[in-house]
């Protein structure tokens, strides 16, 4: 059933991209475990999803005269419980569409989730296939293949992390000619990122999602990204407020100065105030800047 719905959209996909769904995986999905658990999908202000059975990217691309070449993979948070798909999703792939930037909404699989086994290597077996899918279809969508960066919100900041350093582990079985591309982004936007599994700034909810109620030591190491740095980790930048009480700024200040001990291109702007959880801060005249900084920071990198 998989199989064929994932043939159909496809062959759609060759057709046109825009605003289009497609599943992460084609055929038998790597780590799924029968159960009778369904997806949950609840509109309130926000839109959340939990439960994710069929992982999917939602592909949203500008105007061919527009576009500048750069794509993201967006990753939504939600403590590793939920997606908050809208507010840290779609909203933000048509925010960079405006800018002429392809935005691909990343459905990956919630590590909470009874369908799974090896539930802390879920997420990123999602993101690594879903990152070669793009590079995959750059021609087709009119990107630049080294132009493909990710952004991540809280926990989905976490997810993005894990994959710009980690982005070299096989942690899934090759199925097709794609998953030989490189899964290596070629730079990061973490928005208020969990990274730390191991200091006293550790989002606890995150990790106990993640790695369960007690995990090893080598685990929470392996898992707290700003000991996995390395030279190769991709250019960054990072937006957090200092009064965010539910993921502390010092979260990203790790990844940064983690960053800069390695020679790695870096940016850090933290904002005074903003708590956690902005998203495009619409309604805030202080805060809402930070759209601008990342996108100025982008264009940057184009040159």
């Amino acid at each position: 059933m998989i199989s064929l719905l994932s043939a159909a959209m496809l062959s759609g996909l060759m057709s046109c991209a825009q605003d289009t769904i497609i599943p992460i995986w084609s055929g038998e999905i790597p780590n799924r475990i029968a159960s009778a658990e369904k997806e949950i999908v609840e509109q309130g202000d926000i839109l959340r999803i939990s439960k994710v059975q069929v992982p999917a990217l939602e592909v949203y691309l500008p105007a061919k005269a527009n576009s500048n070449g750069q794509a993201v993979l967006i990753f939504p948070g939600g403590g590793y419980h939920i997606l908050a798909y809208d507010w840290e999703g779609t909203d933000i792939a048509k925010y960079l569409n405006s800018k002429g930037i392809a935005g691909i909404v990343v459905k990956y699989r919630l590590p909470t989730s009874e369908s799974l086994s090896d539930p802390s290597n879920v997420p990123l077996m999602d993101a690594q296939r879903a990152i070669r899918i793009v590079r995959n279809n750059a021609e087709r969508w009119n990107l630049d293949a080294a132009k493909i960066g990710i952004m991540g919100f809280s926990a989905g900041g976490h997810l993005a992390s894990t994959l710009g350093t980690h982005f070299e582990e096989e942690v899934y079985p090759g199925i097709e000619t794609l998953d030989m591309l490189s899964a290596r982004p070629d730079f990061m936007v973490l928005v208020y990122p969990v990274i730390t599994f191991t200091k006293t700034t550790v989002h606890q909810g995150s990790r106990t999602a993640l790695l369960g109620a007690q995990p090893g030591e080598d685990l929470v190491r392996h898992f707290s990204n700003e000991l996995q740095v390395t030279n190769d980790t991709p250019p960054t930048i990072l937006i957090h407020a200092a009064d965010d009480q539910a993921v502390p700024a010092e979260n990203s200040i790790l990844f940064f100065q983690a960053l800069q001990s390695h020679g790695v291109q870096a940016a850090l702007h933290i904002y005074a105030r903003g708590g956690h959880g902005f998203s495009l801060a619409p309604k805030d005249p202080y805060l809402r800047g930070w759209t601008d900084r990342v996108t100025e920071w982008m264009e940057r990198m184009n040159n």
